[in-house]
């Protein structure tokens, strides 16, 4: 069983914080599987960017490549440079805007970038030629984001200008849905035609279509028109789904559980008001338990007098606000002892608490839920010889 906080890995037998994420990198697995079947052909791109949505950037990247992706994404120019100094051999894509000064890093550690405009377009070619190094890069078409990225409306000057460029490789083009995650559908459908409507260039002038991608988690479940040559599941490969409106058309597993223990028991009299603001207090004698964690740790604080946590199958309630590094729980008339482990997210027999609970206790998606778990948090992997 490895540990790992802050990328370094701690031997079992080491002292470990109470509070910890555990990573099954069997599920992990198990959804890729799923997802690449669900897609077929088209080629996958796992998302790994912001610490694998929580999960552990090198650890989880390592599984990626040692189940065959085509690829891996990730959002920042020091998420993919760390991969490769922690020998991760498969391209890897950064899909955010990049700074002049920045190419002649993505050269050295041969990662791919992400080239929105003729501007830096130009740039990468002319650092490439200088270092006598042959770039790669993916086109990003703005499709109706409005954050990087052409206008669609305008992509033709940006691909008659990758067609001069003489040390780059066009490996690449994508765009980014805005609304996939809806059950409506009909501006994902535009954003699509919009692509497609960019795309006609190659097949105008007798082109070989560069790498095609659109689809993110959303799109994979409910518009398989639009997986085109490759896929990128982010929130989906952890087992996760992006909402609860839309169709769940592949099977797959929470990847993480979020535990932590009992460091603390005591009786609470009555009237005796519990934590910050003093927002809170019975009017009867309650036994509570304290929990090691808190908003330091990614535990919101917006989830004060909402959040539950599950102590022996069972689902009792955080009381009073969310500390930085403690809460509260009530637990009535029941007993637990120091050492008794608690599920902040996850399964305990037949009772769960999922990410999107979480996510509506603190009034904000799943996908901040996991990515906002704080490193200090220990990422703990089960299954880790498979």
């Amino acid at each position: 069983m490895d540990q790992i906080i802050n990328h370094a890995t701690i031997s079992s037998d080491e002292i470990i914080r109470p509070t910890r994420l555990e990573i099954d990198l069997n599920i992990l697995s198990d959804n890729f599987r799923a997802i690449k079947n669900h897609v077929g052909n088209a080629k996958m791109m796992p998302i790994l960017k912001a610490n694998a949505y929580g999960h552990g950037l090198v650890r989880v990247a390592q599984l990626m490549e040692k189940l065959g992706a085509d690829s891996v994404g990730v959002a920042v120019l020091e998420e993919g440079i760390l991969l490769r100094q922690n020998g991760i051999k498969i391209p890897v894509l950064v899909l955010g805007g990049i700074w002049g000064n920045q190419i002649p890093h993505f050269l050295k550690y041969d990662l791919t970038i992400t080239a929105s405009s003729i501007e830096k377009l130009k740039q990468i070619d002319e650092i490439a030629t200088s270092m006598k190094i042959k770039a790669k890069v993916h086109l990003k078409i703005d499709t109706g984001m409005e954050r990087i990225g052409v206008h669609y409306y305008s992509a033709e000057n940006l691909l008659r200008e990758s067609l001069k460029c003489k040390n780059l490789e066009v490996e690449g083009i994508f765009s980014h849905f805005a609304n996939s995650d809806n059950k409506e559908l009909d501006y994902t459908r535009l954003q699509l035609e919009r692509f497609f409507e960019v795309l006609r260039f190659y097949e105008k002038h007798s082109l070989q279509f560069p790498i095609r991608h659109i689809s993110k988690s959303g799109s994979i479940l409910q518009m398989p028109e639009a997986n085109l040559d490759m896929v990128r599941p982010g929130l989906l490969l952890y087992g996760v789904y992006p909402s609860l409106e839309i169709s769940h058309t592949i099977e797959v597993k929470p990847a993480s559980t979020w535990k932590s223990l009992v460091v603390y028991f005591k009786v609470i009299k009555a009237n005796h008001p519990v934590g910050y603001g003093l927002t809170w207090q019975c009017d009867h004698d309650v036994r509570s338990v304290t929990i090691p964690v808190g908003y330091g740790d990614g535990y919101f604080r917006s989830m004060s007098h909402k959040a539950e946590v599950l102590l022996r199958g069972k689902r009792y309630p955080v009381i009073g606000r969310i500390s930085m590094d403690q809460i509260v729980v009530n637990i009535e008339k029941d007993s637990a002892y120091n050492g008794d482990e608690i599920i902040l997210f996850g399964s305990d027999g037949t009772n769960k608490i999922s990410v999107e609970e979480l996510a509506e206790w603190a009034g904000t998606i799943p996908y901040e839920v996991l990515t906002n778990i704080n490193t200090r948090v220990p990422r703990v992997y089960l299954n880790s010889d498979r």
